[in-house]
C-alpha cells in the first residue's frame, strides 16, 4: 500500500475518522498499533511476525540494560541486543551476497559449491525500524532515556505506520514523550499538512514517477546510449531520488501529524549544499546524525588526531553505503563521501586559512559569488558521480557510464530529447524559489477558503498529469 495509492488515501481517511473520535489516549494508541500492523500486513503478512519479534525482544532488552547491576553486565546486555538486531538485518540484508560471493571466490579457485541457495525476500524496512531498536538500547546504555515501561507505547513506537517503511528514523527521546498524553492538531497546523502531503504527492507521483521510465532506460543498457544521455540520465536520477524519497517524508510527517504527533525533518534543499558536509546535513538528515552519534562519535569523531578522524569518516561512510545493501556499488558510493569528507576537512584545516587571512568577513563581491558559485557546482558535480554507482545495476555499468561521461571510454548512439534539460531547469527552480520564501509554511496564514483553492488546484493538477504506473518507493528496498 504506497501512499500514493487510492487505497492508501481511503485507509487514511478512515483512519483519522477513528481515530479522532476516540476520547481515550490509551485507546487512540491501540488502535495506531493496530492499524500499523494492518498497514505492514498489506506489504507481506508473513514478516508481522519479524516486526513484533525485533519490537519485542528490544523492549526487553531495554529493561535488561537498565536494570544489569554492574557496569560489565549492561555493557554483556548492549552487546547482545546490539548483536541480536544486526544479526536479524544481516541475514535478511547480506546473507544471500555472503554466500554467493563466497560461491564466486570458490569457483575461482577450483572448487564448485553443490548447493543453491533459496532467495531471500527483503521485509521492507527491515533497516528503519532496527535502527529505531538499536538507538533506543543504546540510549538506554547511555542514560540518555530511561526504558519505556509500557510496552503498548514502545511497540507503537516501533511499529508506527507513517515512518515505519521507509523513515525518518524517529529517536525514541522525541516520540515516546508524545505518547503520554493526548494528542492534538490546531487548524492552522493542519492546514500546513494538508498542503505539505500534496507537496509530498507531487514529487512522488508526478515528478518522480515520471522521469523514472527515462532513467530506467539508459541505466538498464548504458552501452546503448551516448555520453550526453548518460549525463542527463545521471541528473534526473538525482532529481527522482531526492523528489522520490523527500516525498514520502514530506507525506510520511503531514500523516504522522494529522494524528497529532511530530517527526524530524529529513531534507533541507540537499542540492543547494556548497560542501559534502553541508549536503549531509540536508539529505535524509535523520540517518545522517544517527550515523554520526552512533557510529563515528563512538568511533571517536574527531578527537584523536587527523588520520583517526579521516579513517572513522571512512568507516562511517563505508557502513552507511552498506546500509543501503550488500554491494561493491553501496560500499564505494559510501567510500567516496568518505573521502570527498576527508578532502574537505584537509582543504580547510590546512589550505584554505594560506589563501584567506584570519578575521576576513564573507562578501557578495562577484569573486565571492564565483567561488561559491564553483563549490556548489563542484559539490553537486560528486554527488551525481556517486549516484551513478547507487543507481547502476553493476559496478562495471557505474565505471562505464563515469567514463563515457568523461569522455575517456567510446559510447553508443543512442542519444535522449534534450528538451529534458528544459523540464530540469524548470524543476530547479521552482525548488529554489520554494526553499527560498517558504512556499508551503505560508498556507497556514492563508483563510481555509483560500486553503482549500489552493490544495483543490494542486490535487487538480496532480490528478492530470499522474503517470498511469506508479513506481515503488526507491528506499522501500532498504
Amino acid at each position: 500500500m504506497l501512499f500514493v495509492d487510492p487505497l492508501f488515501l481511503v485507509f487514511l481517511v478512515i483512519v483519522l475518522l477513528a481515530y479522532w473520535s476516540v476520547r481515550s489516549n490509551t485507546w487512540r494508541k491501540v488502535f495506531l498499533l493496530t492499524v500499523s500492523f494492518i498497514f505492514y500486513g498489506f506489504w507481506d503478512w508473513r514478516f508481522i511476525g519479524l516486526l513484533l519479534f525485533s519490537s519485542g525482544f528490544n523492549f526487553l532488552a531495554g529493561t535488561a540494560i537498565d536494570r544489569a547491576a554492574t557496569s560489565p553486565s549492561r555493557r554483556w546486555w548492549l552487546i547482545f541486543a546490539i548483536a541480536v538486531n544486526l544479526g536479524i538485518l544481516g541475514g535478511f540484508q547480506y546473507l544471500e551476497y555472503f554466500v554467493e560471493s563466497a560461491r564466486d571466490l570458490l569457483h575461482f579457485f577450483g572448487h564448485d559449491m553443490s548447493f543453491t541457495m533459496a532467495h531471500i525476500i527483503l521485509p521492507v524496512g527491515i533497516s528503519f525500524f532496527t535502527f529505531h531498536g538499536l538507538s533506543y538500547v543504546i540510549d538506554i546504555y547511555r542514560r540518555k532515556i530511561a526504558p519505556n515501561r509500557s510496552p503498548l507505547d514502545f511497540f507503537l513506537y516501533m511499529a508506527f505506520f507513517p515512518q515505519l517503511v521507509a523513515g525518518p528514523i524517529v529517536r525514541a527521546a522525541m516520540f515516546m514523550p508524545q505518547l503520554r498524553r493526548l494528542r492534538s492538531v490546531s487548524m492552522r497546523r493542519f492546514k500546513f499538512l494538508i498542503a505539505l502531503f500534496l507537496v509530498g504527492f507531487f514529487k512522488k507521483a508526478i515528478v518522480s514517477d515520471s522521469i523514472a521510465p527515462t532513467i530506467d532506460q539508459v541505466f538498464g543498457a548504458p552501452a546503448l546510449f551516448d555520453a550526453h544521455a548518460h549525463a542527463l540520465a545521471v541528473v534526473l536520477y538525482a532529481i527522482q531520488i531526492y523528489c522520490d524519497f523527500s516525498g514520502y517524508t514530506d507525506m510520511a510527517i503531514a500523516v504522522a501529524g494529522m494524528l497529532g504527533y511530530r517527526f524530524p525533518q529529513n531534507f533541507a534543499a540537499p542540492y543547494l549544499a556548497a560542501s559534502i558536509s553541508d549536503f549531509w546535513r540536508r539529505w535524509h538528515m535523520s540517518l545522517s546524525s544517527w550515523l554520526r552519534d552512533y557510529l563515528y562519535i563512538p568511533l571517536g569523531g574527531n578527537r584523536h588526531g587527523e588520520l583517526k578522524t579521516y579513517r572513522n569518516l571512512f568507516l562511517t561512510m563505508g557502513l552507511g553505503g552498506l546500509w543501503h545493501g550488500a554491494s561493491w556499488n553501496f560500499l564505494v558510493w559510501g567510500l567516496m563521501h568518505g573521502s570527498a569528507l576527508s578532502v574537505e576537512r584537509f582543504w580547510h584545516e590546512h589550505v584554505a586559512p594560506r589563501y584567506r587571512p584570519p578575521g576576513t568577513t564573507t562578501d557578495f563581491s562577484v569573486a565571492h559569488l564565483a567561488a561559491t558559485g564553483a563549490k556548489w557546482a563542484l559539490t553537486f558535480g560528486m554527488v551525481c558521480a556517486a549516484w551513478v554507482l547507487f543507481r547502476s545495476h553493476s559496478f562495471a555499468d557505474a565505471t562505464y557510464i563515469i567514463g563515457s561521461i568523461a569522455g575517456v571510454v567510446p559510447s553508443g548512439s543512442q542519444s535522449v530529447a534534450p528538451t529534458w534539460w528544459v523540464v530540469i531547469g524548470a524543476l530547479w527552480a521552482i525548488h529554489y524559489v520554494n526553499w527560498r520564501r517558504a512556499l508551503v509554511q505560508r498556507v497556514v496564514f492563508m483563510p481555509p477558503v483560500g486553503v482549500a483553492g489552493v490544495c483543490g488546484i494542486q490535487a487538480a493538477i496532480i490528478v492530470l498529469l499522474q503517470p498511469q504506473i506508479t513506481v515503488p518507493f526507491i528506499y522501500f528496498q532498504f
